[in-house]
């Protein structure tokens, strides 16, 4: 089934019919690295946390971006998105860019490698600052070598970008929006962690359990068990999600521990699945459990 995927990505990331933001094969990617108009080249930006891997080696002309610069601890919360204004002097100096393609990668192994879920919450920052163009190399760093692409150790940085005049908010929730569309006709609220740590079993959060209402829909579930860089396809994936009860008719609502599961939820949703309405509560479970006047449960709740 991958290889079938990977051919129906090759062919669709170079033509209209393949969306602005989605992911790309490695060999395309390659194909755009190494246009021979300047201008047609793509902003490559390597978010893996680790400098060293960086430094190991990455795709040509990548910029490393570490995803944890993009968050801090906020009104006592950690990992928060930082303020809008911080958010986009930091994008800018990473070379991200309102009139460029974006390329976007880390790295994916078997769990519990998480990798590419750095990949897909910077592309989640993107798409809320209103970049267009953005794809996530499918399989990652794994796929490109396996492909036998050139890597190199050499730096490169991006010229200061200009992001678009105007952001796309609607696609992040707070914890007050969540609160008022959550239990409505037609809208499912999922939880994308672990199933243990969706029940309680885990030690790790403030409150244990989820907010009341709330499916499971691991994550993982989405990516190959080999390589969790490699998205599995809307046709495999499906009948999983319809039992969860995530179906395109419905406005779904994302969350997880700290939004870096829940983007890639609704990163693979949103833009592989193409469900036209998935948002992501930001705040996600580290937010919730904080504040202790809302109710929690452990209990599993089926999908309809």
């Amino acid at each position: 089934m991958k290889s079938l995927f990977a051919a129906v990505v090759c062919v669709l990331s170079g033509s209209a019919a393949w969306a602005d933001i989605g992911i790309i094969s490695p060999a395309e990617a390659r194909t755009m690295i190494e246009s021979p108009d300047p201008l047609k080249r793509p902003i490559v930006l390597d978010t893996r946390g680790g400098y060293k891997d960086y430094f190991r080696g990455h795709l040509p002309t990548a910029h490393h971006l570490n995803f944890d610069t993009l968050r801090g601890t906020d009104l006592g919360v950690p990992v928060q998105y930082l303020p809008d204004e911080i958010t986009r002097t930091l994008l800018v100096r990473a070379g991200v860019d309102r009139d460029r393609v974006h390329l976007i990668y880390a790295t994916g192994e078997a769990l519990p490698n998480d990798e590419i879920l750095s990949a897909s919450m910077v592309a989640y920052v993107l798409e809320k600052f209103g970049v267009k163009e953005i794809r996530i190399v499918d399989g990652g760093l794994p796929a490109w070598k396996k492909a036998e692409l050139p890597v190199t150790q050499e730096y490169f940085g991006n010229p200061k970008g200009r992001l678009p005049a105007t952001m796309n908010p609607g696609i992040a929730l707070t914890v007050d929006d969540l609160l008022a569309r959550k239990g409505q006709a037609g809208v499912v609220l999922v939880d994308a962690r672990p199933k243990n740590e969706y029940l309680g079993d885990d030690d790790i959060w403030l409150r244990k359990g989820h907010i009341p209402g709330a499916v499971s829909f691991h994550w993982a579930r989405l990516m190959e068990d080999d390589n969790t860089h490699q998205f599995k396809s809307p046709t495999e994936t499906k009948p999983e999600l319809e039992a969860a009860g995530l179906t395109p008719d419905k406005e779904i609502l994302v969350y997880c521990g700290t939004s870096r599961e829940g983007s890639l939820l609704r990163f693979y949703l949103k833009h592989v699945a193409k469900y036209p309405n998935v948002r992501l509560y930001e705040g996600s479970w580290k937010e919730y459990a904080s504040l202790k006047k809302y109710p929690a449960e452990t209990r599993e709740n089926v999908g309809k």
